[in-house]
């Protein structure tokens, strides 16, 4: 599985390229980033790698999940978001109940 890592200062739109050359060829990449600003730039590049790649037809969903990491020796808590194609039998979009 591919790992993406994003920082804080990672350009959002180098990183969509990343994440939609993975999407082109496999089915899944995972997207991890530590603290606010990393995660910013993550999602941010998440939702233009959605635009890149609706030109090729292909439709991703995004699944936001914690995981532990070490880094020099320390335990962080990142936000790894997993990038999957979405079926194609699979709603589109949202739909409300309108109740009375």
């Amino acid at each position: 599985m591919e790992l993406i890592k994003v920082a804080s200062t990672s350009r959002s739109t180098a990183v969509a390229g990343a994440i939609a050359g993975v999407m082109r060829e496999q089915d899944q990449v995972y997207v991890q980033a530590i603290g606010a600003g990393a995660v910013n730039q993550a999602v941010k590049a998440l939702a233009i790698a959605r635009g890149y790649l609706e030109l090729d037809g292909i439709d991703v969903i995004c699944i936001p999940s914690f995981v532990e990491v070490m880094i020099d020796n320390q335990e962080r808590t990142a936000v790894r978001l997993t990038v999957e194609k979405r079926s194609p039998s699979a709603p589109t979009e949202w739909t409300s109940a309108e109740t009375e």
